[in-house]
């Protein structure tokens, strides 16, 4: 038993950040009020009854205002009127992974204006963002969204031949649909085989939706972040640079991730610099 609840502690810590705290405050609970009088399915039942309700109300009033003294606040979930951003997936806000230095909320609000207004009805989506606590505290399986500085956006997609899908992804977590280098295309680590987070999870990509990037609104997200992010602090972008090549954007600003970071041709990484 000791070493279930330790195993829930920890997953729940390494899901959520709070998950962790609230999963042993509810296993308290249950020892205390239930005692031996609930056995079996019951407890479990009762134990995760508990434990998502608490989880609920510790996210949705409790965490935000502890991460705005840490200096974080929450990108909205779903769109509203004049930001027409959203999460990728309900699991992003559900797992507390949507928490943001200021300064990217901005950013990602008027960015994905600007995508609309040059292409009407466009919808941006983000991934994963950072925990809303503690400096330092790791969003697995990311190697640097621990400060509040970095987010994930994803790419725009189309049909097959060529409709914009509005709020769609090609994957159901926004990741791992690879765009596919050309032949000719230049790949910085085409000759590394270890010591590298560089998946190429092939067995996924034929099993995904044929859905095409977009290269109009792609581009136009790509050339404001390039030419607008400095306003709001950005100091880097990751994107593989076949892709950033294939629609036309260059700048300083842009970046390799290096051999031992995942992929960047299922979306554009983004982390703004220090205060």
């Amino acid at each position: 038993m000791a070493m279930v609840v330790f195993l829930g502690l920890v997953v729940a810590t390494l899901l959520t950040q709070v998950g962790g705290l609230v999963f042993l405050v509810c296993w308290i609970a249950n020892r205390i009020f239930l005692r031996q009088s609930v056995h079996g399915w019951r407890r479990v039942a009762s134990n995760t009854v508990l434990f998502i309700g608490l989880y609920a109300v510790v996210s949705m009033f409790l965490v935000p205002p502890l991460a705005e003294r840490n200096g974080r606040v929450p990108l909205q979930c779903f769109e509203e009127t004049g930001r027409p951003f959203a999460a990728g997936n309900f699991l992003i806000c559900a797992l507390n992974r949507h928490y943001v230095d200021r300064r990217l909320s901005d950013l990602l609000t008027e960015l994905s204006r600007a995508v609309d207004k040059a292409y009407p009805g466009t919808s941006t989506l983000f991934l994963d963002a950072n925990f809303p606590l503690i400096a330092g505290f790791p969003l697995l399986p990311h190697l640097s969204h621990y400060d509040g500085r970095k987010l994930d956006i994803a790419y725009y997609y189309a049909t097959p031949t060529g409709s914009y899908l509005r709020g769609q992804l090609r994957s159901p977590i926004g990741y791992w649909a690879f765009e596919q280098p050309g032949p000719n295309d230049n790949l910085p680590c085409d000759d590394r085989s270890l010591l590298t987070l560089r998946w190429d999870m092939d067995v996924l990509q034929g099993r995904l939706p044929a859905r095409p990037l977009e290269p109009e609104r792609t581009r136009a997200a790509l050339s404001w972040l390039v030419n607008e992010g400095a306003k709001f602090g950005v100091e880097r972008i990751f994107v593989e640079p076949y892709l950033a090549a294939r629609l036309g954007v260059s700048s300083p600003l842009l970046g390799f991730q290096g051999c031992r970071a995942a992929r960047h041709d299922d979306h554009i990484h983004i982390q703004i610099a220090d205060r």
